[in-house]
């Protein structure tokens, strides 16, 4: 194969990136999805639902964070080993994955199930709050495990460039989370009235619903001898070592990260259960503007992982200054309608005039901040893309330690408001994007070997 043949077959033009980043970008908003869903339901219950549903909701994404850092690992062997040409030996890659995810998922549901109550008795201080939270964690541990295959699966079509499956899987999870939202919260349909506990069961179905597509698409689409998929030979110890060294920082990284952001609504749910539900509100807004966000990232990391592979280390960086000016002009369209429509954005999850106005303020913050977030991200998800996930893992240490101080600070000792806390968000996006901008341009990435 010519070298001209080889670019051509990997290439990242503009288009290029945008083909791999769109389907990550469905693919990310499901799970989005299921929060939005979540809270535009719940806003019209009850402030407590609402407010049992972040802490709870944000509790149960820090232990699935620990198969989201695993698969962000296996992501960057998977697109190595693609753009190295060793096809064969993805499967192998793969299926030790599978036998991790499952141990994973399992431990994962024993914590959840049982330590539940003890630790939202901890993070919580309204009553009322806490019983909701712990009536949604009676049904929620139910959905981890498929979670966790759902990560591996995307994974694994992520290091392939092969990612509009994950647009089909993110349109299957919306509708079951939709139909059993409205079914099981409210007793529609002829379904059980549940309130916040109807919102943890529709989840749970729309993750099942995920990995059953995941799998009869991979064993009937997938060409299973040109990736060696599904052998099951031996599981071996040297290879699980060779995943685990890149994927453990990834996995610590995405729990710090993940757990630094409960803390920040620990925090803000001692200003008040208003406070808290003006979060959560202003969180669905913006978990929807930074979806191009961690969908371009994704794509930073494996392209960065297939052009090492491929040997061509003098195009990650102006690959990545690509795909953050295609961030940016995706993400300017949707910050606008923040300064343009607020109350009309908030009142999808809320029908509530008075939580409304005093949100604005906070959309309006956390509007600026979705730039900042960008930059870092990206930059960030490069640095992993290289293989480098130690580096990577403490410069996100660094990272969150600033970005825990300040909610700290704003929250503790100012005493707010609700709005000067959440530009923790925008600090933490534009100290990650200029440490990992100095660490790319001092080129140690380069001498990493996976």
């Amino acid at each position: 194969m010519t070298t001209a043949t080889h670019k051509a077959k990997s290439g990242f033009s503009y288009g290029t990136i945008w083909r791999i980043a769109y389907p990550i970008m469905f693919g990310n908003l499901a799970q989005t999805l299921i929060t939005l869903t979540d809270t535009a339901f719940l806003g019209r219950l009850s402030e407590v639902a609402l407010g049992a549903s972040a802490i709870a909701g944000i509790y149960y994404y820090v232990f699935s964070t620990l198969a989201w850092g695993f698969a962000i690992g296996m992501q960057v062997i998977v697109a190595r080993r693609f753009g190295e040409g060793s096809y064969s030996r993805i499967g192998t890659v793969f299926e030790h994955g599978l036998a991790f995810v499952g141990v994973l998922g399992a431990v994962l549901f024993s914590l959840l199930m049982y330590l539940s109550p003890v630790i939202l008795d901890v993070l919580i201080d309204s009553p009322n709050v806490y019983r909701e939270a712990c009536v949604y964690m009676t049904y929620r541990p139910w959905g981890i495990i498929f979670v966790c295959f759902n990560f591996l699966y995307r994974s694994l079509y992520i290091g392939l460039s092969n990612t509009k499956i994950i647009s089909y899987t993110t349109a299957l999870m919306a509708v079951v989370n939709i139909v059993g939202d409205y079914g099981l919260i409210f007793g529609n349909l002829g379904m059980p009235q549940m309130g916040v506990g109807g919102a943890a069961i529709a989840s749970v179905a729309a993750e099942i619903s995920a990995t059953v597509f995941f799998t009869v698409f991979t064993l009937t689409k997938i060409p299973f001898r040109k990736y060696g998929l599904f052998r099951f030979e031996k599981l071996r110890l040297s290879m699980f070592g060779d995943i685990f060294g890149v994927a453990m920082p990834t996995m610590l990284q995405k729990l710090l990260s993940f757990g630094t952001w409960l803390v920040f609504f620990a925090m803000v749910e001692r200003l008040g259960e208003r406070a808290l539900a003006i979060s959560m509100t202003v969180r669905s807004v913006y978990m929807f503007i930074t979806i191009p966000v961690f969908a371009f990232g994704a794509a930073a990391g494996s392209l960065t992982s297939r052009l090492i592979g491929e040997g061509r280390y003098k195009e990650v960086r102006r690959m990545t200054v690509k795909i953050l000016r295609i961030c940016f002009a995706v993400v300017l369209p949707m910050s606008a309608l923040c300064f343009v429509i607020p109350h009309w954005l908030l009142g999808i999850y809320t029908d509530n005039t008075d939580l409304i106005a005093e949100s604005v303020s906070s959309l309006h913050v956390v509007a600026m901040c979705a730039f900042a977030l960008g930059f870092g991200q990206i930059y960030f998800d490069t640095i992993s893309g290289t293989g480098n996930t130690s580096h990577a893992l403490m410069l996100e240490t660094c990272v969150l330690m600033c970005y825990a101080g300040y909610v700290m600070f704003s929250a503790q000792v100012l005493g707010g408001p609700v709005s000067i806390v959440w530009i923790s968000e925008g600090v933490y996006g534009a100290v990650l994007g200029l440490l990992s901008v100095i660490y790319m341009r001092s080129g140690r990435w380069q001498k990493k070997r996976i």
